[in-house]
């Protein structure tokens, strides 16, 4: 995906109009720092579950002569058993659909249903927008307030006045960590149902929230799709397996728009050793959940201004100089954290206690 850039093409190249304005999306990598910048799960996989998908992988590599399944069922039973047992609803395998990392989902959906555009309330995630404009989907930007939440009237007035195809909620949202109410996930819900638009509800985040997931919602409202992720708290980021849950009506769209065998043997099998072992790799969550309140009030008594977070990041302000050249101090510190493009914040990751001990140590230098 991308962002803007303002660098030419050459002349030989034939990149569509649309896209000549953006550079690959993606976060600054920098070696020899503490990279706290990408809201990954700081803690390694388990030795056992380690061993287990070494154990998986003989049977797969000795076909991979063979395409992998290309609607991956075992893959999809197993999730759906997760959602169930997390949730205590009675989803079925047609109501799951998985693919590379959760953006694949994104881009799945955009191809199928955003032939009437798609609109977000910013500042949410970056590559909504960018994978809208890659797939000509037209974008409709709405805003969030000063408090990074949404007003619940002014997003429905919003969605009655555009009658997008697609309306996307992201929560907890991605970059200020801000949850919605379930009861607010509800009356945007019914407020798409009427212009026919689905509600793309983005729980990257969701096992680090205390709220209410939207996926109690589809039963009720077949127009809401809930997309997740294994790559944070699942620790599994360099897997990347994303997920929906959704109506199978929207699943059945997506096929129309999927590649076909996008998923790998490799992918599937360990992604299933890791689902099999849920509970030992979601054993850490309430750990980065206290570390995260732990920060955010070591900050608070720096000075810094937090904003309530219900992920596993904490976007914060408050520095001496801008926020460029706070960011570019950090990395001179030794610690990479996130510009999110917003004035005057940035972004840290929650990592182990003591790289989090570093951070607030290089912090702590900009206060004084």
């Amino acid at each position: 995906m991308a962002e803007q850039n303002n660098s030419s093409w050459p002349k030989w190249l034939p990149i569509r109009s649309e896209l000549a304005d953006l550079k690959p999306y993606g976060a600054p990598q920098i070696s020899g720092v503490r990279a706290l910048n990408t809201n990954e799960n700081p803690y390694e996989l388990p030795a056992q579950v380690v061993t287990q998908m070494l154990e998986a992988l003989p049977k797969v590599l000795a076909n991979l002569n063979r395409y992998p399944d290309r609607d991956a069922v075992a893959l999809r039973e197993e999730l759906v058993k997760y959602i169930n047992r997390s949730s205590n609803l009675a989803f079925k395998v047609q109501n799951i659909w998985a693919a590379n990392g959760s953006n694949e989902i994104l881009q799945t959906l955009m191809l199928a249903c955003g032939g009437r555009g798609a609109l977000g309330f910013l500042p949410s995630y970056s590559v909504h927008p960018l994978i809208a404009k890659a797939t000509g989907t037209t974008w409709i930007s709405g805003q969030r307030e000063a408090s990074f939440n949404l007003d619940i009237k002014k997003a429905i007035n919003k969605i009655s006045e555009n009658k997008p195809g697609i309306t996307f909620v992201t929560t907890p949202n991605n970059p200020t960590g801000t949850a919605t109410p379930y009861a607010a996930l509800e009356e945007l819900a019914i407020a798409c149902s009427e212009v026919e638009g689905l509600l793309i509800v983005d729980e990257a985040y969701a096992e680090f929230s205390k709220e209410k997931s939207a996926v109690n919602l589809i039963a009720k409202y077949p127009n809401v799709v809930v997309v997740r992720t294994m790559s944070k708290a699942f620790a599994f980021a360099g897997a990347r397996v994303g997920y929906a849950i959704c109506n199978d009506a929207i699943v059945d769209a997506m096929l129309v728009t999927r590649l076909p065998y996008h998923l790998s043997s490799t992918t599937q099998a360990l992604a299933l050793v890791a689902l099999d072992n849920s509970k030992a790799l979601l054993a850490e969550v309430d750990a980065l959940v206290a570390e995260r309140d732990r920060v955010a009030t070591e900050l608070e008594k720096l000075g810094f201004e937090v904003v309530p977070s219900s992920a596993n990041f904490l976007l914060f302000r408050g520095f001496n100089a801008d926020s460029k050249t706070a960011w570019e101090s950090l990395v001179a510190a030794g610690i990479l954290v996130r510009d999110v493009g917003l004035d005057g914040y940035l972004r840290v990751t929650i990592g182990l206690p003591s790289e989090n001990a570093e951070f607030l140590t290089a912090i702590a230098a900009l206060r004084s």
